[in-house]
């Protein structure tokens, strides 16, 4: 079985995916980046918290009805 040259193109979109990846090296302590990190996080569930008691009240039904 022959692949033709989807190797080559694999191999291709597997580089152009490695130039976008983050770079580790951001200047910051550890201590930093864990603040920073902690930050975000408690950010993003205090937006998924306010989305869940948003207009619909937070409905606990599970979607299921008898």
């Amino acid at each position: 079985m022959t692949r033709g040259n989807q190797r080559e193109k694999d191999q291709e979109r597997a580089q152009a995916r490695g130039k976008g990846s983050k770079n580790k090296d951001d200047g910051l302590t550890p201590e930093q980046r864990r603040k920073r990190d902690a930050k975000a996080l408690q950010e993003k569930l205090a937006k998924k918290a306010d989305k869940a008691t948003g207009p619909t009240g937070g409905n606990s039904s599970g979607g299921k009805s008898k």
